[in-house]
């Protein structure tokens, strides 16, 4: 009998353990073990997934046509400030060098590589970014010359970068058209039944699952000029002059920039991580994105219940009557919140929210991917709810209205509360709106696996 029961336990603990954690792998997987980690992004906080009362739940009387419902929304992180000029810019340098490594390719191979690390020749050449470009070499300078302003446009004769041709492409994958049942793959027939609407707004047929695959081209730099144009008899040329390309202003949050052009920083910043995880073959992250505007407002809550600010008060003002955001709080005083700046001020001068969140109120306002449409509340899911719709070029303005939310240094307090949505259409560039980025994390679903 106790010969038996030696040899029942260890056939017990192989069949637990075999139940708990099953070995199965495909054919020609590689085989990975152990635990998964998501590190924390750097200059990014944890939104846990929680549920939230979405809409207005602070005002005694409700808006007319504004109703609110509670929803449930999936751990994510945000960025914990706005994006600075700083930041953006690394992206207009990068889009920069590689335009200036694809002219110089033409006249030097060494900015291109040809071969793989076997020595095979490669279709498409790809840029080599360890090569170093003299600016100043006459040579490398008459190779970009396309680069270049032209010359009949040059002020003083002043040879600089022509920033119209600052174009960043890429590609990024319509799942909702692929989801839709009429773009369903057809078995039997072994083909694609329906139609895809590319940007531009014409209507493809399906060839093959590449069909789905979306090409955007954006020119990126910031429209610096909407501190004249959005504001009639006001003298605001130095901040069109130097706002975003003066180092001093390297820690404010960028403006004039339009919805694509935040959507496309996200998915350059994506494509940055995921050349970095190749490179130690690490299980690669979700991708950065504009954040939803249900993730917007459970994020500015910071946790709290029916607060009306981020801070957590009914309030403007702390206990010491100092205001405690960067917004327009009394009639033509730019400067009651902060004596040092009448615009946007830097990135996190105010204190936090409980989520380690600054600047959700106030400062400037944020692009979320969100459509805006008045009675999205009544017709969006109570899980990860959502109304998004890529606009087309040809589409009435309607249909280009995005959800912005925080308010900005221009807004009187009602705009900078949690709950306040408003909108801006996509093609367009203020001087108060900007953005901040976020990404979907499985982190408490796969840590133990």
């Amino acid at each position: 009998m106790k010969k038996a029961i030696l040899y029942i336990i260890p056939i017990l603990g192989m069949l637990f353990h075999s139940c708990q954690k099953p070995n199965l792998y495909l054919p020609g997987e590689e085989k990975v073990s152990g635990e998964w980690f998501e590190p924390s992004p750097f200059g990014m906080a944890y939104i846990q997934r929680d549920k939230f009362r979405m809409g207005p739940s602070d005002d005694e009387i409700m808006p007319i046509g504004t109703p609110t419902r509670v929803v449930s929304q999936e751990a994510f992180w945000m960025d914990d400030t706005e994006i600075t000029n700083n930041e953006y810019r690394q992206f207009v340098f990068w889009v920069r060098d590689s335009i200036a490594r694809r002219l110089l390719g033409d006249a030097d191979p060494d900015f291109l590589i040809s071969e793989d690390f076997y020595g095979v020749p490669l279709e498409n050449p790809i840029l080599n970014w360890d090569e170093e470009i003299d600016w100043k070499d006459p040579d490398y300078q008459m190779a970009m010359e396309e680069l270049y302003i032209p010359e009949e446009e040059r002020f003083a004769y002043k040879k600089e970068i022509d920033s119209r041709k600052l174009i960043y492409e890429y590609y990024w994958v319509d799942y909702k058209q692929a989801a839709k049942r009429k773009n369903n793959y057809d078995f039997k027939n072994q083909r694609y039944n329906g139609a895809v609407m590319q940007p531009n707004g014409e209507m493809v047929p399906i060839e093959n699952r590449s069909s789905f695959l979306m090409h955007e081209i954006v020119p990126i730099y910031p429209d610096t000029l909407c501190w004249v144009r959005d504001f009639a008899y006001t003298y605001n040329e130095p901040f069109t002059m130097k706002y975003f390309s003066h180092v001093g202003f390297d820690d404010y949050p960028v403006v004039g920039v339009t919805w694509k052009q935040a959507r496309a920083f996200c998915q350059w910043r994506t494509n940055l991580k995921t050349v970095y995880n190749s490179r130690f073959k690490e299980t690669p992250a979700h991708d950065y994105r504009l954040p939803t505007e249900s993730e917007w407002e459970m994020a500015a809550r910071g946790g709290l219940l029916n607060t009306m600010y981020p801070w957590g008060s009914y309030y403007t003002r702390n206990q010491k009557g100092c205001f405690v955001a960067n917004f327009k709080p009394l009639r033509g005083n730019y400067v009651a919140d902060s004596p040092t700046t009448t615009t946007a001020m830097k990135v996190g001068e105010f204190d936090p929210n409980p989520f380690g969140l600054y600047d959700m109120a106030g400062n400037v306002a944020e692009w979320t991917s969100t459509a805006f449409y008045e009675g999205a509340y009544d017709v969006v899911s109570d899980l990860n709810p959502d109304l998004q719709y890529d606009a087309k070029p040809d589409d009435p303005p309607i249909m280009k209205r995005k959800v912005i939310r925080g308010g900005s240094w221009k807004d009187m307090a009602y705009f900078i509360r949690t709950s306040t949505r408003t909108y801006e259409y996509q093609d367009t560039a203020k001087s108060y709106i900007g953005f901040r980025c976020v990404r979907t994390s499985f982190r408490n679903d796969l840590q133990n696996r």
